[in-house]
């Protein structure tokens, strides 16, 4: 897996009676068909995922934010990358080794 990825399209984040959803939008017009919830996890790894970090960043922040173990937080994050790629919602992104340090 790459180590960085960026968000493929534009997309309507919200939290809505206490669930959280990820719409993408085309064209000015959410697909109700490809409507997310996200529970809190998933929730953070979305909002922490961009060209500027990397998955491992992502999941110290995991595990720093929901107090679970590196190994866990790795897992999640991981797992939860590898269905947003599947789903077509982010692409990988080639990073310099130079850049990581100027997060």
């Amino acid at each position: 897996m790459s180590d960085s990825f960026a968000k493929k399209g534009e997309f309507a984040f919200r939290v809505i009676a206490g669930e959280t959803l990820l719409v993408p939008i085309k064209a000015g017009v959410g697909e109700l068909g490809s409507i997310f919830t996200l529970n809190e996890v998933a929730a953070a790894i979305w909002a922490l995922v961009g060209p500027e970090r990397t998955t491992e960043d992502i999941s110290r922040r995991v595990c720093e934010e929901f107090d679970v173990s590196p190994e866990k937080a790795a897992q999640d994050v991981e797992s939860f990358l590898g269905a947003l790629l599947e789903k077509g919602l982010i692409e990988p992104v080639e990073t310099q080794a130079g850049e990581r340090g100027l997060r």
